[in-house]
């Protein structure tokens, strides 16, 4: 069985202030439960989210996205998906969810 561990690590704010996290492993139902509930903990204007990492997607972790999404938007504030991997953008297109999110190729200035 594929590792299914996700480890999430917040890395310096950019230089306006948003909050920066590198994702590494599988978005998947066994990591859900921790990645959402950090996710709505933080407040930060715009949440940029590394999937550079991040391998593949599973149902759960699109619906954990949306209703991230969903949460943000409702509140006035960003979610950025950073350098995307093509499985994943393929999942986030399959399920026709993908024009949901704003997509960047790479982190923001000041972050390795």
């Amino acid at each position: 069985m594929l590792d299914d561990n996700l480890t999430i690590d917040e890395l310096p704010p950019s230089a306006n202030g948003d909050a920066v996290w590198r994702l590494t492993g599988p978005l998947v139902i066994t990591s859900f439960f921790e990645f959402q509930e950090r996710v709505r903990a933080d407040k930060s204007k715009t949440l940029a989210l590394d999937f550079s990492r991040v391998p593949y997607i599973d149902s759960t972790g699109i619906g954990a996205l949306v209703s991230i999404y969903v949460n943000r938007q409702k509140d006035g504030r960003r979610l950025l998906l950073v350098a995307v991997q093509p499985r994943v953008r393929a999942a986030l297109r399959i399920t026709k969810v993908e024009q949901f999110f704003s997509f960047v190729d790479a982190l923001p200035v000041g972050n390795p």
